[in-house]
């Protein structure tokens, strides 16, 4: 790898001779690490130019950092920066100034500060990673995702990945989801009642900022997905926190002047609880009653290995009052972020618009390869794969879970990749959470999930998405003796 000529300077205040100051400033920028062993320099001819100076000048300043190991220099090939230099192994830029702004002053609004979990970056290495909403990779199609990409890539498909659609989509993911995703969840929809959009939590946004300010009220269930009561607070409306029971959101509690009601009745999040299918006309009746739109997130419906899964809300809703949320992070990988809203034409529009003005469009070259993969057949094989091995994991995990005496709060009707634990209340697992994490073992605490400033604390999620069979027993075990010495 070569280092752009563009990075050198010289500073009109800097002391000594031009050589020493080339030399200075190549040594400094191998010791900082910003320079890398076998890093090729710019010629000599080419530096001097661009620097302004003689060209003996600089040959002279590349001898010199030869002769104390800083370069070395490869016949005809030129000078690189020398295996024996003193490489720092990470890059960390020198602090050059202090900041004099008044910080809190100048921020119009703030978006830290959220109940936003944390997975620890190392998670993968843990042994017993009961982690939610990741991929294992060994469950994934990457030799067809790859050929995938490739034939994106392909002359054929050029202009999808270099083209500025402004704001539409790739047609070919847009008749794919029309015609094979949201028939299996009962919905009919034409291209222009579909979106695009990076990830559910995208969507979820555009949606709340559409139907959302100041003077309207979004009813939520409690506890609920924490990323959505954050970018809620964040629209500024007012939130009515609904707890749910075992079968959901209870239509009745929600209140008259809900103007938008978000729910995820297919998998509760992040109690797995289902909507049975009367509540779910009870819950549109209620909707119409009020005059309120409703938000369905319909995460994770492609899990459904113990039966078949529910119709979703959307496929019995005969007014255009419920927007639907899907996504492809959970059954394909989590850094894909790319999901689709589906909605009446109007709304699609809006939200349309909204994208454009902020990203154009998800990336075309990842649309046309995620088509690719799901109109071959790719993704409906992985996500057997995916349901065969989730389902003897989640086999496994309860009947760990009973051999160690936990405690089950809740679990998906139809299958997912999660169960939500209850321990005694005396535990509060985010203590118990540290200190299995020194253990090796990885769970969720459940206190962010809940609306307001004291939430219950004896509640924890189980994923099992990203555990082999063969640790989880081994893993519970530890959280059960965790739980027993506190």
């Amino acid at each position: 790898m070569a280092i752009s000529v563009e990075t050198f300077f010289l500073n009109p205040d800097a002391t000594g001779t031009l050589q020493a100051q080339i030399q200075q400033m190549i040594a400094e920028g191998i010791l900082s690490g910003r320079f890398h062993v076998g890093e090729k320099l710019p010629s000599s001819r080419r530096l001097a130019r661009h620097l302004g100076v003689s060209r003996i000048t600089v040959t002279l300043a590349y001898t010199e950092l030869v002769a104390n190991d800083y370069l070395t220099s490869r016949g005809r090939s030129g000078y690189f920066v020398s295996e024996n230099a003193p490489v720092p192994p990470v890059y960390d830029p020198p602090k050059r100034r202090e900041d004099r702004i008044d910080w809190p002053r100048v921020l119009a609004r703030r978006f830290t500060g959220g109940n936003t979990l944390r997975k620890p970056g190392n998670w993968s290495e843990l042994r017993h990673p009961f982690i939610y909403g990741q991929a294992d990779p060994s469950l994934f199609d990457h030799a067809n995702w790859r050929l995938c990409a490739l034939r994106a890539l392909g002359q054929k498909d050029f202009a999808s990945l270099t083209a500025d659609y402004h704001d539409e989509d790739d047609p070919l993911l847009v008749d794919f989801i029309a015609r094979h995703t949201l028939p299996r969840r009962g919905i009919t929809a034409r291209p222009e009642e579909i979106l695009i959009t990076l990830g559910a939590q995208n969507a979820l946004w555009l949606t709340a900022q559409i139907l959302l300010n100041r003077r309207r009220k979004a009813a939520i269930e409690d506890p609920c997905y924490y990323s959505l009561r954050d970018l809620l607070v964040q629209a500024r409306c007012q939130l009515a926190p609904v707890p749910v029971d075992s079968d959901g959101l209870p239509p009745q509690a929600i209140p008259a002047d809900t103007d938008v009601i978000f729910t995820t009745p297919s998998h509760q999040s992040p109690t797995s609880a289902t909507m049975p299918v009367a509540r779910r006309h009870a819950l549109l009746k209620r909707a119409r009653e009020i005059g309120a739109m409703i938000v369905e997130d319909d995460y994770e419906f492609e899990m459904a290995y113990l039966r078949a899964p529910t119709p979703a809300l959307k496929s019995l809703d005969d007014d255009g009052r419920v927007i639907y949320v899907g996504s492809f992070s959970k059954s394909l990988f989590p850094g894909l972020r790319l999901g689709y809203l589906v909605g009446s034409e109007i709304f699609i529009r809006e939200a349309r618009a909204l994208r454009a003005s902020v990203l154009r469009h998800p990336p075309g070259h990842i649309q046309r390869t995620a088509a690719y993969f799901l109109s071959l057949g790719h993704y409906d094989a992985q996500i057997r794969r995916m349901a065969e091995k989730l389902h003897e994991r989640r086999q496994t995990l309860e009947e760990a879970i009973e051999r160690h005496g936990l405690t089950i709060a809740g679990r998906g009707a139809h299958g997912g990749s999660s169960l939500w634990m209850r321990a005694p209340e005396r535990i509060d697992t985010t203590r118990l959470a540290e200190t299995l994490y020194s253990e090796g073992v990885l769970i969720e605490p459940g206190a962010p999930f809940f609306f307001g400033p004291s939430p219950p604390t004896h509640f924890y999620r189980l994923g099992y998405s990203s555990i082999p069979a063969a640790r989880i027993h081994e893993g519970i075990e530890r959280i059960s003796r965790a739980i027993e010495r506190q």
